[in-house]
């Protein structure tokens, strides 16, 4: 079945509310589209927000590589060898994760329809559904503790703080948290780089009885190893995720093992391939899988929940980068229930239903 058509967009998605993280404020986001059309009218979607800021590739570099590099040599190509010509463009722009990504996901799409399955089960399926957390951006106590009660009475219980500016602020508003909600909430920790070494111990001391589950990227990209002077009890909860990149950056923490958990995003890695390649290394290593975001659209959100589920030492979900938007290319793909998510079992591909775009 050849490929007849590859169109690719850009749009500006406007969030439903701004939020703030270490150092700034989100108000919008830009996503590309990208959509394989087959020749016998099956379309299979893709999409992709790289952080130029974690991976050097903005949306509209991401673009034009796909328009470049990629168009042209895709149309007439067999959708049944998908595997094989996302390797040939791994090769190809190596270091363009966001086209690679919005590729990567079209193909997987477009192949699931035409045989006939969900993305997942190409795989093998671990998981029906799972929590996923919630974000709740740097702000005063006060109006954390209404976000987060806004989020519990949508049945969310799995909150995720952003921290990182102000540690005694952030000691503050999880002692808060945690004195509102008692046990009936879990709390994770988003540090964005922004923690001294200093910060992490007063945060880690006084925070001690607060059972946070994991705390992702307390330190900046280059400072690991100053990980390795906390105890393997304490590294367990270290995530890694600005510092995890590609399959290959994943090997310099398989030994020491300054994180005991390893983020995966579909944004920085280039897709479910390697996304599952970067899972298997981190399941013989015995390190768990924590599968996150940017602000995204439906589609990637969706394509990380199928790689998710078909990792069985994933643990963790915090696939939250499309609730907020107000605008989407597509619907569908996944379901929200009592603060779990999951992917429809009767749908083919990646499974959204919408009309040619």
């Amino acid at each position: 079945m050849r490929i007849d058509q590859i169109k690719v967009i850009r749009k500006n998605l406007k969030l439903q509310k701004p939020y703030a993280i270490a150092g700034r404020v989100i108000d919008d986001v830009e996503n590309i589209c990208s959509t394989i059309h087959l020749e016998n009218g099956i379309i299979g979607y893709g999409a992709a927000n790289p952080a130029p800021e974690v991976v050097g590739e903005s949306p509209i570099e991401a673009e034009e590589v796909l328009n470049k590099w990629v168009l042209p040599r895709l149309k007439g190509r067999d959708i049944r060898g998908f595997l094989g010509l996302i390797r040939e463009f791994q090769q190809l722009i190596p270091n363009n994760p966001g086209a690679l990504a919005a590729l990567d996901i079209a193909l997987h799409d477009a192949y699931g329809q035409w045989a006939k399955i969900p993305v997942v089960d190409i795989y093998g399926k671990h998981f029906d559904e799972l929590p996923t957390s919630v974000t709740i951006g740097i702000m005063n106590v006060e109006d954390t503790l209404k976000e987060a009660v806004n989020f519990y009475n949508d049945m969310f219980t799995v909150f995720k703080i952003k921290t990182g500016d102000d540690p005694v602020s952030d000691v503050l508003r999880i002692k808060a948290l945690r004195e509102n909600f008692g046990d009936g909430v879990t709390l994770r920790v988003d540090a964005n780089q922004g923690y001294s070494s200093k910060d992490l111990s007063y945060f880690l001391n006084e925070t001690a009885h607060q059972n946070i589950e994991l705390i992702e990227q307390p330190f900046r990209v280059g400072r690991e190893s100053d990980l390795l002077v906390y105890p393997e009890t304490i590294r367990r909860t270290f995530c890694a995720d600005e510092s995890l990149k590609s399959t290959q950056s994943v090997f310099p923490w398989l030994i020491e093992k300054p994180f005991g958990i390893f983020n995966i995003k579909l944004m920085k890695c280039g897709g479910i391939l390697n996304a599952m390649d970067i899972g298997r290394i981190a399941e013989l290593a015995g390190i768990s899988l924590f599968w996150g975001c940017n602000d995204e659209s439906c589609i990637s959100i969706t394509a990380a929940l199928h790689a998710a589920f078909a990792n069985k030492n994933t643990k963790y979900i915090d696939l939250d980068g499309s609730f907020d938007l107000g605008e989407d290319f597509v619907k569908g793909g996944f379901y929200v229930k009592e603060g779990k998510m999951g992917i429809y079992k009767d749908r083919f591909g990646l499974g959204f239903a919408n009309d040619e775009l």
